[in-house]
């Protein structure tokens, strides 16, 4: 029986993370309005567990640095901001929302240097980490701008509560997850 190796669609790979980056973009200024509810000590606890997950994971670079833990842990991450949105979306606004959705973004924080230097090494050609890196920007850029053409919606149709916009937009990121989550899925491939 021969062993299947996983290989990275370059293609698809770019256009996920295009979709990342919109997400990205769209997600970041939701958090202020989301952390509103938590406690500032908080922010140094979750800190200091984001150095301390930084650190196990550089130490199991080691180990890590293969295509099949890059597939695993990329799906986990987006997995887990999956779960984020729809948690955001089903449950009410409070404190226990606004902590579970920052331990969500601390746990993949965790993994974002890991991803990065992933990255580097299964796409090590400059051309490609040059159109990744673009297309990077140009999904944070579109996610900002289409951040604030939603937000000023709103306000046009009187609904001014950051809650309620947070709210909202949240509905678009749960389409948008769901679609990185496939493309994620379709930029690996197995060969024989």
């Amino acid at each position: 029986m021969q062993n299947s190796k996983l290989t990275i669609q370059k293609r698809e790979f770019i256009s996920y993370k295009l979709l990342n980056s919109f997400f990205g973009g769209i997600a970041m200024g939701t958090v202020f309005t989301i952390y509103g509810e938590l406690n500032p000590s908080v922010f140094s606890i979750g800190g200091i567990a984001l150095a301390i997950g930084l650190l196990v994971v550089a130490k199991l670079y080691t180990k890590i640095i293969n295509i099949e833990y890059f597939y695993k842990i990329s799906m986990a991450v987006e997995a887990v901001m999956l779960f984020a949105v729809i948690y955001f979306l089903l449950f009410p606004y409070n404190y226990t929302t606004a902590l579970l959705v920052y331990i969500g973004y601390q746990f993949t924080f965790v993994f974002g240097g890991y991803l990065i230097r992933a990255e580097t090494v299964f796409l090590s050609r400059a051309k490609i980490l040059s159109f990744l890196d673009v297309a990077k920007q140009k999904g944070y850029l579109a996610g900002m701008f289409f951040a604030y053409v939603f937000y000023k919606g709103l306000e046009y149709l009187d609904i001014t509560s950051n809650q309620e916009h947070v709210y909202n937009i949240h509905f678009f990121l749960l389409v948008i997850q769901i679609g990185i989550i496939y493309i994620l899925q379709k930029s690996f491939k197995k060969s024989i």
